[in-house]
């Protein structure tokens, strides 16, 4: 174990030529520097925060959704038939045409009376409107504290207004206390997300998110471990700028709010195109990739460090694919419509079924992103 350790913390491979972990080791009273092992108290802080989740989603979020007039439970269930829940059991939750004439003909029924039962049993096993808005109320209300943390830490900083900042001195930088918790905390957060992912609503970019999920993790457990937590700080709090907002629309689309829907939702795409599109970067990849390269030089973990920068930079293009495609719809439809993403199936002829109207935005923009930190969405 002892080699194994030896050969993961490497110095060629995590410090700066002619750095080593003893030179970080070596601090003046009052100074310390970032130490990997730090990064261990974000594991039962992660599974306090999901403590803290259950419980607000019960208590808070749930208070908020029913004060809306957000009714726990699915809509309509599909009516006890044997034969059809042992198909949609056994065989296949979507049948294909010919099972379903089969099965009209062994049940006597209309084929279009099959096919709705089977609608009906599919958004039985999926989570309500209630679940959806409390999971989106606690996401705002972490995204929201922790970017107007991240804004009033930074503010005071010189990084912030300087990038050349974040390298000069590297790695003799020293840790401040604000510096840590905005870390922890975020490193925490993300950890709860990649595995209560497995729990949570199910989404059809599942694989996309978790992706996401793992390089942010990455990203800064790595930009912490060889203290490149001033940039890493500017990465984050880019992130952040556009999170709270899509979590808010979600709310505003459970809780009916259309025109509300709608115009956070335009404010959301703004915030995102610029922060994603623009300011990641020409602010932040510019910082990483050629102010460090000619202040500090290259070394092999700051090729992993933008390596998973650059994966988050893809990302950002396809979630901007995304939110584009439902812009236009929107263009074309008048509101916000039902999105790549969305987690509960409908149609003209179901939605008439259970509420007999058209509902303007019903499931019209879950989930489209969520960001890094968003690095999200570090």
């Amino acid at each position: 174990m002892a080699a194994l350790s030896a050969w993961f913390w490497s110095e060629r491979f995590w410090l700066p030529h002619n750095v080593t972990w003893a030179d970080l080791s070596e601090q003046a009273p009052g100074v310390e520097y970032p130490k990997p092992a730090h990064l261990f108290t974000a594991l039962p802080l992660a599974l306090g925060l999901f403590g803290v989740r259950i419980l607000f989603e019960r208590f808070i979020a749930s208070a908020c959704a029913r004060s809306l007039h957000i009714q726990a439970g699915v809509g309509r269930r599909a009516q006890p038939n044997a034969v059809l829940e042992k198909v949609f059991t056994s065989i296949t939750k979507n049948p294909d045409t010919r099972r379903l004439d089969g099965l009209s003909k062994q049940l006597d029924w209309d084929v279009r009376k099959v096919q709705r039962w089977f609608r009906h049993r599919r958004n039985q096993d999926k989570p309500s409107t209630h679940t959806k808005f409390c999971e989106s109320m606690w996401r705002f209300t972490f995204y929201l504290g922790i970017f107007i943390y991240g804004l009033q830490f930074l503010w005071q900083t010189p990084w912030l207004w300087d990038t050349r900042q974040c390298w000069y001195g590297y790695p003799y930088q020293p840790l401040t206390s604000g510096m840590y918790y905005f870390y922890v905390t975020q490193l925490a957060f993300y950890c709860s997300l990649m595995f209560s992912q497995f729990i949570d609503i199910k989404r059809k970019d599942f694989l996309v998110m978790f992706i996401h999920h793992l390089a942010t993790v990455g990203l800064i457990s790595f930009s912490y471990a060889n203290n490149m937590v001033r940039v890493g700080s500017l990465v984050m709090s880019v992130h952040d700028a556009s999170d709270f907002l899509l979590e808010a629309a979600k709310m505003a689309n459970y809780a009916k709010y259309q025109r509300v829907c709608d115009s956070i939702f335009i404010v959301f795409s703004l915030v995102f195109f610029v922060t994603r599109l623009i300011i990641y970067p020409i602010w932040v990849l510019n910082s990483t990739m050629f102010e460090s390269w000619e202040i500090v030089g290259p070394y092999p973990s700051w090729w992993v460090f933008n390596l998973l920068l650059l994966v988050l930079q893809v990302l950002h293009i396809i979630w901007c694919y995304l939110i584009l495609r439902i812009a236009l719809k929107a263009i074309a439809r008048g509101k916000v419509s039902n999105d790549v993403r969305s987690d509960i199936e409908t149609s003209s002829e179901e939605e008439a079924d259970s509420n007999g109207t058209n509902g303007h935005c019903t499931n019209s923009i879950n989930s489209t992103i969520t960001s890094p930190g968003d690095t999200r969405e570090s």
